[in-house]
């Protein structure tokens, strides 16, 4: 089977714009993505399109990719339309990538618009994000959450009412409590995470938030739900991406010297597990599942961008990319090795916390820091002679984790 290759992409500025619509962040970002790539519309011989809330919160469902996609003149071609939560975007390249290998196309476009941001149905923004566990079994899993670690929580928070919030936060918040309970991780090292991806962010002009918060300043900031607060949690963003993808044959139509590799993709669902059985967390899974089909080790990886979600989420991917030892992500980060300059550095973006997390299109976007990097087009965040990258993407949650995971290994 062929090679796949990144030939062009892009993202748009994330944050909040009430102004604008799926279709405008679609148009923008798909249009940035052919200049990269310097294709035409016309090279294009599939398309797969990524979002999550536009049914629920414009009305638009079953035919988004061909709504926002046709006004650019993509028409004709196959269109397909992929709702996998938080993993969608790079559901919807694994699925590209397959469509290739198969022989049915030699370059496919993945595209997505993810509009989050309604002021006027604060309601529904957060009722959305239900929809990313099973509605039927809700309570019984809020449940089940609010007593993991409970004893860890100071007498002052617990029971607090923080505000409006998504049940994502509380689910993450569980976990880490589970974590620090069994490996002895701290709140400290937690808002280390947070601190260093806004640190990051600083360097990165597309990201949704660009000011460093200290250390300190992090664990002072509002609680969320013990032990996050405000700046370990991703916020609600609003954007778009775009990647071109063409089979190795294809290749000399496009840049050869900017082309990057996907050596290996892998797309895992969760399963029934017992809590503190880390070594077959989902994310892990994949991870192994990934390196085999890449012939990798983890000692080849020269940086990675993970779905921190929250903060702690960073901690355990970490762990399950095996960057580190289970139970070792909030010492290894708190020496410094996932900051630019160190061991392995990770989220150079700012990671979901900081650069932003526009559900649909977050794996694109991930994608698009990794390949900036593997060119050598990062700036001031450059990571010096990156060759391999890796980029991990949870989706929704069930049980004890998220409800799908995938991870690419990219390479220059």
């Amino acid at each position: 089977m062929t090679d796949v290759f990144i030939v062009g992409i892009a993202h748009t500025q994330l944050g909040k714009f009430p102004e604008k619509s799926v279709k405008n962040f679609t148009k923008e970002a798909v249009l940035d993505a052919l200049k990269d790539a310097s294709a035409d519309i016309t090279d294009i011989q599939a398309a797969w399109f990524s979002n999550t809330r536009q049914g629920a919160l414009e009305g638009q469902n079953t035919i988004r990719g061909q709504c926002a996609l046709r006004p650019l003149g993509i028409q004709g071609i196959p269109v397909t339309n992929v709702e996998n939560a938080c993993a969608s975007g790079s559901t919807a390249l694994l699925q590209a990538v397959a469509h290739i290998k198969a022989g049915m196309c030699d370059v496919a476009l993945i595209a997505s618009g993810e509009k989050m941001y309604f002021p006027n149905q604060r309601d529904k923004m957060f009722k959305a994000f239900t929809g990313g566990t099973d509605i039927y079994r809700l309570e019984e899993f809020r449940e089940s959450i609010s007593g993991m670690g409970h004893s860890l929580i100071p007498p002052e928070f617990q029971n607090q009412d923080t505000g409006q919030r998504s049940f994502f936060m509380d689910s993450y918040a569980a976990l880490a409590r589970l974590h620090m309970e069994t490996y002895g991780t701290t709140q400290k090292q937690i808002a280390h995470v947070a601190s260093k991806n806004h640190q990051h962010s600083t360097l990165n002009p597309l990201a949704q938030y660009q000011h460093a918060v200290s250390v300190e300043d992090v664990l002072s900031e509002r609680l969320v739900s013990w032990p996050l607060t405000l700046p370990m949690c991703a916020p609600i963003s609003d954007g778009g991406a775009a990647a071109i993808v063409c089979s190795e044959k294809q290749l000399h139509r496009f840049n050869k010297n900017r082309a990057i590799r996907i050596r290996g993709i892998s797309l895992v669902s969760g399963s029934n597990r017992p809590l503190t059985d880390f070594h077959n967390h989902i994310g892990r899974i994949a991870s192994l599942q990934a390196y085999e089909q890449a012939q990798l080790d983890p000692k080849d990886i020269d940086l990675a961008e993970v779905h921190d979600a929250t903060a702690y989420s960073e901690i355990q991917q970490i762990e399950n990319l095996q960057l580190c030892p289970i139970g070792e992500g909030g010492a290894f980060t708190e020496q410094g090795h996932t900051t630019l300059g160190g061991k392995t550095p990770v989220n150079t973006s700012g990671g979901l916390v900081s650069k932003g997390h526009p559900v649909g299109a977050t794996g694109i976007i991930q994608l698009h820091e990794l390949v900036t990097q593997l060119r050598e087009e990062a700036g001031a965040r450059q990571v010096e002679s990156a060759r391999i990258a890796v980029a991990e993407n949870g989706g929704g949650f069930y049980e004890c984790e998220e409800a799908v995971t995938v991870v690419t290994a990219l390479e220059r």
